[in-house]
């Protein structure tokens, strides 16, 4: 369809856009809108001016109202406006005063005659004349022929002209975006925070970790979970870290136990990495309830840490929670609730999930270069040293799985390249951060190595041997029982509890229906076959090796470890290795669910209504809830003793008695009010000072053991009477001691002797 008037069937289209920008307008009829010409073909444009106004007939006039641009007035309205087809009065006032001054039409025929007279740039200069005498716009410029059309002020009927633009269609465009406040802005960064996977997966584990711990943190400043020694020791150690390292730095392995021997804080795994919590309150209540805060929290990173490993590997959502929940809470681990050292070792899968997905591979996915990040790889060996701080019983064994896992990605990444004959990109930043977490990794396992070395320097005695390695190594049958704490096997397995040696060393049951899940996983899984079979390898080697001089008397798994390799002779409990047999499991049974979700969700996207397929979703959680509910405890916690008033007030270095490994630990955590020097100490091993301190004392108070006890430098002791009961101190401990030289004060329950 044409534009114009009726009857004028061979008027050109409108030009639109920039095309009609580029045309300028040539002199019009009287009354009638001007027809913008086209400078690039100025004697066509002439042409058709002359046959439209010899014709009688007006121009279009959608034509000339589309020559300005966007936003400025113009003489005539755009011709998507229906009245344009009419020409208006006051949009051609000035030309009508014009052509009236030169008389009429006249000029336009003239000029009509002229340009089509003229040709190439003649043409051009004349249709230019021609827009001057019309009081369009001079060059084709619109804006000046706008404001000439305006030299007599507006049309009294229509007004001001107004933009043609974005005015005309602005009811029909979108309302612009609404500029947010900070507080909107933040909200909803908080918001899309809380729903974070990251986010939720950490507060779930951390409420998982308060329900299935519980009554932990019912009375946290007075109960500990287990038994009241072990814990009441890793109390200490939390308490004393955090305390010297404000207080004094430098005398961090010289702690003040075990007075006056040297290095005594290495004597035992220390839980170094949990100082900065140690720095936080004062006295044992505080000491009791920082224990049980980490107890708690040790569970919750464990979850967390699994989970992640098993998401970087590429399991599913369930699956991975599957891993965290199985690996955190296994039944074997029920017996070890008063170690926290084992408890805390959810660092472990969490680096490795960090070094993983810093190096862009995962088992489901393999390689994958684009994905190298060398935050990760820093924050991973980071994670990694902060997990051997924590102590040498796992994180020995994890700092040798690492040094094979790096030699064995360099050789296959050497030999894949040596097989392409092309260069596997890795990257010099990735490579960088490598070698530097690397050396920090290396250089805090020596430090915190160093320690250790100079106690059994000092004490040779305290070195483990074939023969204690086999008191506590686990029989087969090990790996099919519980401990006593596990609410759903303890008491169905009480009998194949008594059969063992030692059991709290050697329950090993990591949970029946794990095993049930890891079996599944080996036939129906998302891993490849062949990595489904290195697992499986790998859950056969780690129990092989759990079972210390068990399995072929250890001559081809733990002795060699035993003999060869670096501080490896000061692991104990060869049973603590299942730690790597449950994680390997978990990971297996992460497959396996993993399968079982996709399968269900392609179920579900097939079935025409999909009405079962919220119950088949459903179903898949099934493997989650039997996890958790194997991993169910009755775990006692018992009422910690209450420091003795004269611990307050008494000046050290002191000798607190009875004096025995057990309540020597009660000792221990008494002392963290203001830490002062005794005597007494609990540890894996026992030094020879002290058994003699527990010898001679025996008869005290008597002149032999006050001058023994001079010679060492102890200015107080302090008799217990509540623990005197069947003792050589039920007799002595009225016995008078003004002969002796020292004085005798009773202070609540105790007896304070003054050196």
């Amino acid at each position: 369809m044409t534009s114009g008037q009726p009857g004028t069937g061979n008027t050109p289209p409108t030009p639109t856009g920039a095309d009609t920008e580029s045309r300028p307008s040539t002199t019009a009829a009287p009354g009638t809108p001007t027809q913008p010409a086209r400078t690039s073909d100025p004697a066509r444009t002439s042409d058709k001016a002359v046959t439209e106004t010899t014709a009688g007939s007006p121009p279009d006039v959608g034509a000339a109202s589309g020559a300005a641009p966007s936003g400025v007035a113009e003489a005539a309205p755009a011709t998507s406006d229906p009245a344009s087809d009419t020409a208006r009065p006051g949009d051609t006032k000035a030309a009508t005063k014009q052509d009236a001054a030169q008389g009429g039409n006249t000029t336009s025929a003239s000029t009509a005659k002229d340009s089509t007279a003229t040709k190439d740039s003649g043409a051009t200069k004349d249709s230019t004349t021609t827009n001057k005498d019309s009081g369009a716009t001079k060059g084709g410029d619109p804006a000046k022929g706008a404001k000439g059309a305006d030299a007599d002020g507006p049309d009294k009927a229509d007004g001001e002209a107004k933009p043609v633009g974005p005015e005309r269609w602005e009811a029909f465009a979108s309302a612009p975006e609404p500029r947010l406040s900070i507080f909107t802005r933040a909200g909803r960064a908080v918001g899309r925070f809380l729903i974070h996977e990251w986010t939720l997966a950490t507060l779930a584990a951390t409420a998982l970790a308060v329900l299935m711990t519980w009554p932990t943190l019912r009375y946290p400043r007075y109960t500990l979970p287990q038994d009241y020694w072990d814990p009441s020791l890793q109390a200490w150690q939390m308490a004393w870290s955090g305390h010297i390292l404000l207080a004094d730095p430098a005398r961090l392995w010289q702690s003040n136990t075990f007075f006056p021997e040297l290095w005594s804080f290495a004597f035992s795994d220390t839980l170094l990495g949990y100082a900065p919590a140690g720095m936080l309150g004062s006295g044992p209540e505080d000491a009791i309830l920082r224990y049980n805060i980490m107890f708690v929290l040790a569970h919750a990173l464990a979850t967390l840490g699994a989970y992640a490993l098993a998401r970087q590997l590429g399991a599913g959502r369930i699956g991975a929670a599957v891993a965290g929940v199985s690996y955190t809470y296994a039944p074997w681990l029920l017996a070890q609730a008063g170690h926290l050292h084992v408890l805390s070792n959810g660092g472990i899968p969490l680096a490795l999930a960090m070094l993983a997905r810093g190096h862009g591979w995962s088992l489901r996915h393999g390689y994958r270069p684009e994905r190298r990040h060398d935050g990760w790889v820093y924050a991973g060996w980071l994670v990694a040293a902060w997990q051997l701080s924590l102590g040498f019983g796992i994180g020995l064994p994890f700092a040798y799985f690492l040094a094979g896992t790096v030699l064995v990605a360099a050789v296959l990444f050497f030999a894949r390249r040596l097989r392409t004959r092309q260069a596997v990109p890795f990257g010099r930043r990735l490579f960088t951060a490598d070698l530097l977490g690397g050396v920090l990794f290396a250089g805090i396992g020596l430090l915190m190595a160093f320690p250790f070395y100079k106690v059994t320097e000092l004490h040779p005695y305290a070195e483990r041997t074939i023969a204690d390695i086999s008191i506590f190594s686990p029989p087969a049958s090990g790996f099919v029982t519980a401990p006593a704490e596990s609410r759903i096997w303890g008491g169905l397995h009480e009998g194949a509890r008594a059969a063992l040696p030692w059991h709290p060393e050697m329950t090993l049951l990591p949970g029946f229906v794990l095993y049930a899940l890891a079996a599944g996983g080996l036939f129906f899984s998302v891993w490849r076959l062949r990595q489904r079979l290195l697992l499986l390898v790998g859950v056969l080697v780690t129990m092989a090796f759990a079972m210390g001089t068990r399995f072929f008397d250890g001559t081809f798994t733990y002795v060699p470890l035993f003999e060869h390799l670096p501080g490896w002779s000061g692991l104990r409990t060869p049973g603590r290795l299942m730690l790597w047999t449950t994680l390997l499991l978990a990971l297996l049974a992460a497959g396996a669910v993993t399968a079982l979700t996709d399968r269900v969700r392609e179920l579900t996207a097939q079935r025409i209504p999909s009405w079962p397929g919220p119950w088949l979703r459903m179903a898949t959680l099934l493997p989650l809830l039997l996890v958790t509910v194997e991993g169910l405890n009755t775990t006692p916690h018992p009422v910690v003793p209450t420091q003795p008033a004269a611990m307050r007030s008494a000046e050290g270095p002191m000798l607190v008695l009875p004096s025995n490994q057990s309540l020597d630990q009660h000792v221990m955590l008494w002392s963290t009010s203001g830490f002062p020097d005794v005597v007494n100490g609990g540890s894996g091993f026992t030094p020879r000072q002290l058994d003699d301190v527990r010898r001679v004392s025996q008869s005290f108070p008597d002149q032999t053991s006050v001058d023994y006890l001079r010679t060492l430098g102890v200015r107080t002791v302090v008799l217990l009477r509540g623990q005197v009961a069947g003792t050589p101190w039920e007799i002595n401990i009225d016995a008078p001691v003004e002969s002796l030289g020292i004085s005798r004060q009773e202070v609540g329950d105790a007896v304070v002797y003054r050196l």
